[in-house]
């Protein structure tokens, strides 16, 4: 172990609104999760990576190529950064359940991307980062969040929207808008999203999320619908111009306390995205389960095709035995909190 040691983390994130038509310059309204994503990146003596205690020790160029494993988020950030000659250990571990529509593998990408520029600040490298917008541009959050957007995209080739990477970047409960982001452009080209903190004026959203247990790569359920709205598909060009509007009323009923407004926009969202064919037998079940229990509302809170739902409930807890008895894996209670952030030693 070397002389540096760099900390960060950052949150997951549940849609409440609008998703998924932040990847089609729309608007939406997320909310970070209490659980986080830790990466610790320090000097070490060779390339040397831990993902749930499993390790990996970089001896040849080959041994960087993509796997389809849990260490491809790593070999992605250090691709781009090239960092392929650095010795450093990279420990990356997280509480937020894996592939479960909760942006638990953008909020590793973005601890990790946040520690290792940080790295390169200390260690003199001269980073694309600062090349392109110099040293304390490329730290904001807005930029921290198309980078890992950009590699998300380009070098680990998941089709995705932007809400992941803002939200794991800023956490807390945003309104969010991309606008004149849905043709994927390059980064300098890129225009940044909007960020509206409603945390800071609004009342404590009555909401609780359900896992249902089903693993799966959001990419790969987005990847289809987005094909579709390439292609002109009427149901979906229509449906995402629908949903951006949804998160542009839901903003002003979380604003106002207005659950049964907000309850409205939450069950046309999902019907919407029920029309895309994203959600599941699973999902619906845990949907009229928590509707049974008295929920207000409830939907996907992520990509769909299992993950994760959300429900609004007046009072969340009432709902936590049934949703078990139908099969959810895991209760979860999001709140603002911060986003990524340096921790100390």
């Amino acid at each position: 172990m070397g002389d540096v040691s760099i900390t960060y983390t950052a949150p997951g994130r549940c849609g409440i609104a609008g998703n998924p038509s932040d990847m089609y310059g729309g608007s939406v309204i997320s909310c970070s999760t209490v659980e986080r994503a830790r990466v610790t990146v320090e000097d070490f003596n060779i390339l040397e990576f831990e993902v749930a205690d499993e390790i990996r020790t970089i001896k040849k160029p080959s041994d960087l190529c993509q796997d389809g494993k849990m260490f491809d988020a790593i070999f992605a950030a250090i691709e781009y950064l090239e960092l392929e000659d650095a010795k450093i250990r990279i420990t990356c571990n997280s509480d937020i359940p894996v592939r479960a529509g909760l942006s638990g593998s953008t909020a590793v990408m973005t601890a990790l991307v946040a520690a290792l520029l940080e790295w390169m600040d200390v260690k003199g490298y001269d980073s694309p980062e600062q090349n392109k917008w110099g040293k304390k541009t490329y730290k904001t959050p807005y930029i921290l969040a198309e980078i890992v957007r950009h590699i998300e995209l380009y070098f680990l080739k998941i089709v995705c929207g932007y809400q992941d990477a803002y939200m794991c970047a800023f956490g807390s409960l945003n309104f969010l808008d991309f606008g004149g982001k849905e043709h994927y452009l390059s980064l300098k080209r890129e225009p940044l999203g909007t960020v509206e903190n409603l945390a800071l004026h609004a009342p404590k959203v009555p909401i609780i999320l359900a896992h249902t247990g089903v693993q799966r790569v959001s990419g790969v359920v987005h990847k289809p619908v987005r094909d579709r709205w390439i292609e002109g598909n009427r149901n979906i060009v229509k449906g995402v111009l629908r949903l951006g509007h949804i998160a542009r009323m839901s903003k002003k009923a979380i604003l106002s306390g207005d659950w049964e407004r907000l309850a409205e926009a939450m069950t046309e969202n999902h019907e919407i995205v029920r029309s895309f064919g994203s959600s599941s037998d699973i999902n619906e079940q845990i949907i009229q389960v928590a509707l049974d229990s008295g929920a207000l509302a409830a939907k996907l809170a992520g990509a769909g095709k299992g993950g994760t739902i959300i429900a609004l409930h007046p009072e969340p807890e009432k709902m936590v035995d049934a949703m078990k008895d139908i099969g959810a894996g895991k209760i979860l209670y999001p709140e603002p909190c911060d986003g990524v952030r340096r921790e100390s030693e």
